[in-house]
């Protein structure tokens, strides 16, 4: 069963950052890390996943560097900005309010209108 894109598409961010936060890499290095932390039920597409560097990029919360490899095609390396950390908090803070929002709302023992026995 594949993870719907909808429930994850305004969380790239977030994502994103939270992968930063760990170490510097670059956009394969990513979307490798999200297929195996998914059990490759998602992955973001290129276009997607560069887009959002670009955003992330001129918001400052991340800057780009070139790799200096010495075999094999030279890597944009992504490193979060201190701004960057900040933001990630504050996502991960919504993040975790809006799913105990939507567990509460979801849940079926938690619902507030119950079943009437009326005999």
């Amino acid at each position: 069963m594949s993870i719907a894109s909808d429930l994850i598409r305004g969380h790239i961010d977030t994502i994103i950052l939270a992968q930063l936060t760990a170490e510097d890499t670059y956009g394969y290095q990513i979307n490798k890390a999200i297929r195996i932390k998914t059990d490759n039920q998602y992955e973001l597409k290129e276009a997607t996943l560069y887009s959002a560097f670009k955003r992330l990029e001129e918001l400052g919360l991340i800057q780009s560097y070139w790799g200096d490899e010495s075999t094999g095609a030279r890597r944009r390396y992504y490193t979060i900005t201190p701004e960057g950390r900040e933001a990630y908090i504050s996502l991960l803070s919504d993040w975790q309010n809006a799913k105990s929002l939507i567990d509460r709302l979801v849940k079926e023992d938690n619902r507030e209108e119950k079943e009437v026995d009326y005999e």
